[in-house]
């Protein structure tokens, strides 16, 4: 396995794989096609990059409930959330 990026193998991209609020949250890029459900229900947590896909930016600015209720609101469930290793959303 090579590493092809500037970062340690294995290690998580915080733009799409991120732990908080003592949960472990992942957007599939490949699955999220931009509808912006996530940025309406926690605009401090998610944004859209350059192509048009979410990523986190700050989702310890907002509350648990809150950034849970804002991955679960993804129409095409792109955005899996894991506490204590199980899965909650989607």
């Amino acid at each position: 396995m090579g590493n092809n990026g500037g970062e340690p193998a294995g290690a998580p991209d915080p733009l799409v794989e991120r732990d908080v609020h003592g949960l472990r949250a992942v957007i599939d890029r490949d699955l999220c096609v931009g509808f912006g459900d996530c940025i309406e229900e926690a605009p401090e947590a998610f944004d859209l990059d350059e192509d048009g896909v979410a990523v986190f930016t700050t989702p310890e600015h907002t509350s648990k409930n809150r950034f849970v209720e804002a991955c679960a609101s993804c129409p095409v469930d792109a955005i899996t959330v894991l506490e204590d290793g199980v899965e909650i959303v989607p």
